[in-house]
């Protein structure tokens, strides 16, 4: 056999640990929150033509991955943590960038847009949902109302200020899945007892395609349709770290995880989430990514600031240009404002939480929690050496989708 089949045989075969301080989620969940923000494009300036596949947009897709990196990272977080630790660092990631979205969208778009659509700011006080109904009714991260006044009344998608944030509650609440589910012992040990729970997710989800609900609302039916993900991505994590991150897996995930998205409808994706979860970690292995970037994780930024921005960039013209030239213009500026959060507020609290976490734990467990803890998106966390590196220059880690 010759050097070049012997040795790209020996390469497939090779396994090997996960290397959380060298690889390319950072970049993965940029790439995933910016087709959030294309699909949502299309909608933002009245077209019904949103690219997507099985039922699915590509901005749905991208949540998935979102959810399934998220699954990963906070199974993994929750597994080094003990439980006080892992929800102070699950809320200051999540909570304090979403309340600051919340009250720029309420106190500087919103008047922004009255005033540019209506020549005045009358009634932007009083005119119901008024922005502090706004903000008050979304404080806990269940989206209850998205609009402000009249401020989006004229626009092709009228009255819907942020359309992605609702995916965060239902993060959160898989959060509190794992925090649960990992102080069992079992669920620490067992790939078998973690792909039961998995199944069972998509068992339900299958139960709720065919209208078996058992009377639960709409809460229900998205928890149902996104929790197989995050439960894939924590199997994932338990399957790699038990057996490695094996390179011949990782190709045949590709392609596995390909058909069952694109050719089986309902339960394709869902059945599919562990093999996605395998292909994006096994190529975040070997597609770099630039530097600043591995420092400095402005997805959840831009997946809470897109959609606010798009409808911005609609009321000052922008929806009368070609989609491409009006995706780039959004993304410029929303990749800006993500860098504001991630500067601004992200590092901050994110620092906060970990100081408040490791200043009262034993020195072994210190060095877990500050090495993993620190969106997704809607899902994910920051990996231990972008963390370490971000908290070396003084800046608090994410953690998501």
């Amino acid at each position: 056999m010759s050097a070049g089949p012997a040795s790209a045989i020996a390469w497939l075969r090779t396994t090997s640990d996960f290397p959380y301080r060298r690889n390319s989620l950072n970049l993965f969940r940029l790439i995933l929150a910016f087709l959030v923000l294309v699909a949502h494009g299309y909608y933002i300036v009245g077209r019904n033509d949103s690219p997507g596949f099985n039922g699915e947009n590509l901005g749905g897709w991208a949540v998935i991955g979102f959810f399934v990196i998220s699954g990963f990272l906070i199974t993994r977080s929750r597994f080094r943590s003990d439980p006080g630790a892992f929800l102070i660092h699950r809320i200051g990631r999540i909570m304090p960038a979403f309340v600051v979205c919340l009250i720029v969208t309420a106190f500087v778009f919103a008047p922004i847009a009255l005033w540019a659509t209506h020549g005045s700011l009358a009634g932007f006080l009083h005119d119901g949902p008024t922005p502090l109904q706004f903000v008050w009714s979304n404080l806990f991260l269940h989206m209850e109302t998205y609009q402000i006044g009249q401020s989006l009344s004229t626009v092709p998608y009228p009255n819907a200020w942020n359309g992605s944030l609702w995916t965060l509650y239902f993060e959160f609440l898989c959060y509190l899945i794992v925090w649960v589910l990992g102080g069992l012992a079992i669920y620490r040990r067992s790939i078998t007892a973690v792909a039961v729970v998995w199944a069972a997710t998509v068992a339900i989800r299958a139960a709720d395609l065919v209208g078996r609900t058992g009377g639960l609302d709409g809460d229900f039916d998205l928890l149902s349709r996104l929790a197989p993900y995050f439960l894939g991505g924590s199997l994932i994590y338990l399957i790699i770290d038990r057996w490695g991150l094996n390179r011949l897996v990782g190709l045949i995930s590709i392609p596995l995880a390909a058909v069952l998205m694109v050719f089986v409808p309902g339960l394709g994706g869902p059945l599919a989430a562990p093999l996605i979860g395998y292909a994006l970690l096994f190529l975040s292995t070997f597609i770099p990514q630039p530097d600043w970037v591995a420092r400095n994780d402005v997805s959840y930024g831009f997946y809470i600031y897109a959609w606010p921005v798009q409808q911005l960039v609609v009321i000052f013209g922008g929806g009368r240009l070609n989609i491409a030239l009006y995706t780039a213009i959004c993304a410029l500026i929303t990749f800006a404002l993500a860098t504001a959060s991630w500067f601004g507020v992200e590092r901050h609290f994110m620092r906060l939480a970990r100081n408040a976490t490791t200043s009262r734990a034993p020195q072994a467990q210190v060095r877990a929690v500050s090495a993993v803890d620190l969106p997704g998106p809607p899902s994910g966390e920051t990996p231990e050496p972008q963390k370490q590196q971000a908290g070396a220059q003084s800046g608090a880690e994410t953690a998501r989708a």
